[in-house]
């Protein structure tokens, strides 16, 4: 099937899962209602269910995780309902699906299964006639470094086309990350001055003020570096500092999203510090001698004509004083200190794109502040508000692979670049140095950011 062609069916295996009651389901139901899916909606999973079981899944998921404002949309939902059931190394459960997708000739297929099982329910699909002409939604993580994703790449591409693969990365889907792409270069006040000629540096911090609490035994896997900056801020990122694409080339954002990312010069050990906060080994799952990550903090350089010479600062950790997500273009001093009877400039000037909890774009300036001491104070415009969003993450992401528009999903090239970022770090670093809860991370995390400091965000 063409990449741009309607999908005909949604076959969903993993839907009896966690992923599927959270999130996926409430999904499916907001596209009913905005008249987006009409086509079957075929779950697939090794449960023991029936068609009625699914049925009650969704209509509690729906319920607990959604707002059943249009109770037409759920009986229409439910109406599209399918199921099989059966083991993924069975091939007769992958008959049972070419029965159940009848004359569908465009089916999505979206596996929302542990990355274990990728191989295995690919090569069945392929075995069977059930790919027919259609694609295949992929969740991260993307292998667990370069040679796995790789190796996971390789499998899909046994039997879909590279622009038949969609791997999903839910945060593409946030408004507010998208709305900083938009703001920059729907501006040119703002994009001209996104340059090494104007910008002395960019931070970006991903906050939580919560621990790990019930993940231990997953989390004591990944650690914060893969789960959040490998992917998540390598995208923030791509999105900032990506040069525009061109509008009538296809495909050129992602193009121009791969470039910057290849263009990210290999994480140095020295450019890198890890934080563990102190009470996670006591968590369940977590072995008690882990040196697993918690926090860190890293300084990344782009080795581009635009970007040569400035830092990117990134902070991401659990157990900090706040939840937020936000980057911090911090714009260059004046050449000439013309008031040099004043005190020193109170901060920097800078252009504040925040992510969540709330969203906003602000510009902070030096000003006067008659009366007062000092005379001298940094004030922030606020450009943006938040707006209550029209479609949560999931909701954009899979009407967009329904419709056939692979632009928010992550190409394999980008995959592969975001993994030479890290790959150096993955091995070679310094042990976990521990931090209190409640704080910014380990001390020595003050050191990346020499000259300057970094800039908290606020509570949201």
């Amino acid at each position: 099937m063409s990449p741009t062609a309607p999908a005909d069916a949604f076959v969903f295996l993993g839907a009896t899962g966690d992923l599927a009651r959270k999130m996926i389901f409430p999904a499916l139901y907001r596209l009913v209602k905005s008249k987006r899916l009409d086509i079957p909606v075929i779950g697939v999973a090794f449960s023991g269910w029936d068609v009625g079981r699914l049925k009650q899944r969704v209509t509690e998921s729906v319920v607990a995780h959604g707002s059943v404002d249009d109770p037409r949309a759920l009986d229409a939902l439910l109406s599209l309902v399918r199921y099989v059931d059966g083991d993924y190394n069975d091939a007769t459960t992958f008959k049972r699906l070419e029965i159940a997708l009848g004359n569908a000739r465009r089916p999505v297929h979206y596996l929302a299964i542990p990355p274990g099982l990728f191989a295995t329910v690919v090569k069945r699909l392929g075995q069977s006639s059930c790919v027919r002409g259609g694609r295949v939604v992929v969740e991260k993580p993307f292998g667990h470094d370069l040679a796995s994703a790789q190796q996971l790449n390789g499998v899909l591409q046994t039997v879909f086309a590279e622009d038949a693969i969609y791997r999903i990365d839910h945060f593409l889907g946030e408004e507010p990350i998208l709305n900083a792409l938009y703001a920059r270069m729907a501006n040119s006040v703002i994009d001209t001055l996104f340059n090494r000629q104007h910008v002395a540096r960019v931070q970006i911090t991903m906050a939580e003020d919560f621990g790990v609490e019930d993940r231990g035994a997953f989390y004591d896997g990944v650690g914060c570096l893969l789960d959040v900056v490998e992917n998540h801020v390598l995208q923030i990122v791509a999105l900032l500092a990506m040069d525009a694409p061109a509008p009538h080339v296809p495909d050129a954002l992602r193009g121009s999203q791969a470039r910057l990312l290849e263009s990210i010069r290999p994480l140095d050990p020295a450019d890198l510090l890890r934080g563990q906060y102190q009470g996670y080994r006591a968590i369940a799952g977590v072995r008690p001698d882990s040196d697993v990550e918690t926090f860190v903090a890293l300084r990344l350089f782009i080795d581009s004509p635009r970007w040569a010479g400035v830092p990117f600062l990134i902070r991401a950790g659990k157990r900090l004083p706040v939840t937020a997500t936000e980057a911090v273009v911090e714009f260059a001093d004046p050449p000439l200190d013309v008031f040099p009877q004043l005190p020193a400039p109170p901060g920097p000037v800078g252009l504040r794109f925040r992510f969540h909890p709330d969203a906003a774009v602000a510009l902070s300036l030096r000003v006067l502040a008659p009366g007062r001491t000092p005379p001298t104070e940094l004030s922030e415009l606020l450009l943006t508000r938040r707006q209550p969003e029209s479609q949560t993450p999931y909701e954009r992401l899979l009407g967009a692979a329904l419709e056939g528009h692979p632009a928010l999903f992550v190409r394999q090239d980008t995959v592969e670049a975001c993994w030479r970022v890290v790959a150096r770090v993955l091995e070679k670093h310094g042990p976990a140095q521990p931090y209190q809860p409640g704080t910014w991370g380990p001390s020595q995390a003050a050191d990346l950011a020499t000259p300057g400091r970094w800039i908290d965000p606020r509570p949201g």
